[in-house]
């Protein structure tokens, strides 16, 4: 009872924020902008068009950039000014905390998503040459899930809204620049079999790659990595490699929640 309560004050005071209603406005304008431009472009030639590569890139840099920072200060606000020591004299745990404000960050950038496709399919129906595959939906979810969770960990980590927004920040840079930038440096002094491996484990340890990555492959884009990477991309393309990126999937929703379940509890009385 309390759990859905706070859900529902969570989320309310989220759809309430400028923030989030710029974001909002910001996220759907440049998805019509995007559709617009795709209108009066070429027609498609395959599967994988530029309108597709647009949004790809629009999810994968301002989503998780969105997320990050307006999650992490949400926590790092309730922190700072003593609303969360007020909500410990309620019989709230703190995973009911954790979860409360992961589902209430969920839903609204599921509503802002649900907004943008929505207005999307609309100007396809006029037009007719905008497409929305259903693996490119179903990946935009994944990147919410598993950024919100993200989204939770920095704001527990830090001190104050600002070190917050630095925080996410940072993460959004190391998930989306730095780590390739480093990867790219890291080929030109290895061995190629080498720099195959450090990409393969890369893919798996970056959220931005491994959202990119199941794109490509449940999208039938094999052939994006080379063919050094021939069987690794057979194997997920398989029911066992279906299994294997759910399961990872998972883990990068879950285990940082649960991290930072830990975290809080680590402050205690500090907060």
């Amino acid at each position: 009872m309390i759990n859905g309560l706070f859900i529902r004050l969570e989320w309310k005071q989220m759809l309430r924020s400028r923030w989030m209603q710029l974001v909002a406005v910001l996220f759907v304008f440049v998805f019509a902008a995007i559709s617009i431009i795709q209108q009066i472009a070429l027609p498609d030639m395959n599967n994988f068009t530029r309108q597709t590569a647009s949004f790809l890139n629009l999810l994968l840099f301002l989503l998780p950039l969105f997320i990050l920072t307006i999650g992490s200060m949400g926590i790092a606000n309730d922190l700072e000014s003593g609303w969360f020591s007020l909500l410990k004299t309620y019989p709230m745990t703190i995973k009911n905390y954790i979860f409360g404000k992961y589902v209430a960050l969920l839903l609204s950038f599921m509503l802002i998503l649900l907004l943008a496709f929505s207005i999307v399919l609309g100007m396809s129906s006029l037009a007719g040459q905008v497409h929305l595959p259903l693996v490119f939906v179903g990946l935009s979810s994944v990147t919410i899930l598993i950024f919100s969770a993200l989204a939770i960990v920095c704001g527990v980590v830090a001190k104050s809204r600002l070190h917050a927004l630095a925080l996410s920040l940072l993460a959004w840079a190391f998930a989306l620049l730095l780590l390739s930038y480093a990867l790219m440096a890291v080929g030109t002094v290895v061995a190629g079999h080498t720099l195959q491996k450090l990409t393969i484990v890369m893919i798996h340890l970056n959220p931005a790659e491994w959202i990119r990555f199941g794109y490509f492959i449940f999208s039938g884009q094999h052939s994006v990595l080379g063919p050094s990477f021939y069987e690794f991309t057979e194997f997920y393309s398989s029911l066992a490699g279906l299994v294997v990126y759910v399961l990872v999937t998972i883990c990068w929703i879950v285990l940082p929640l649960l991290f930072a379940g830990f975290l809080l509890r680590r402050k205690g009385d500090q907060v």
